[in-house]
């Protein structure tokens, strides 16, 4: 069980893993694999199970039942995880602790897939607009 929201562990696999993202795409599990990797982590990535199905709604007695539709399939979504199960991706970013393949350090908006390039030379808090 975590401690908070911000550092949470389970089992992925049949190995306990820190988790670093829940419910991604495709594209950003392949994406933060890559990320992680590349800086020595062992990832694990396994598709997240479906959600629960609703169960269909009947009318009371007389009345003409109804059934609920059947939901549209879910996207297929993914956990990603590393083995370092003390792992937590804030401190790993903000503790610039993450590098590219090119070398620079991991921004927020690398991280968050805002800028294809990580400009790590002009700190984060210099790029809020007020």
């Amino acid at each position: 069980m975590a401690i908070n929201k911000n550092h949470e562990f389970e089992e992925l696999n049949g190995v306990k893993c820190g988790i670093v993202e829940k419910n991604v795409a495709p594209e950003r599990a392949q994406f933060l694999k890559d990320v992680l990797e590349q800086n020595g982590f062992s990832v694990v990535t396994v598709a997240t199970p479906p959600p629960k199905a609703v169960a269909p709604v009947v009318k009371a007695e007389g009345e003409t039942p109804v059934v609920a539709e059947p939901a549209a399939a879910a996207p297929e979504t993914f956990t990603v995880g590393v083995t370092d199960y003390t792992f937590n991706a804030i401190n790993a970013i903000f503790g610039r602790l993450l590098k590219t393949k090119s070398g620079h350090v991991v921004t927020l908006a690398y991280w968050q897939q805002q800028e294809s390039v990580s400009n790590d030379e002009v700190p984060y808090f210099e790029n809020i607009k007020t």
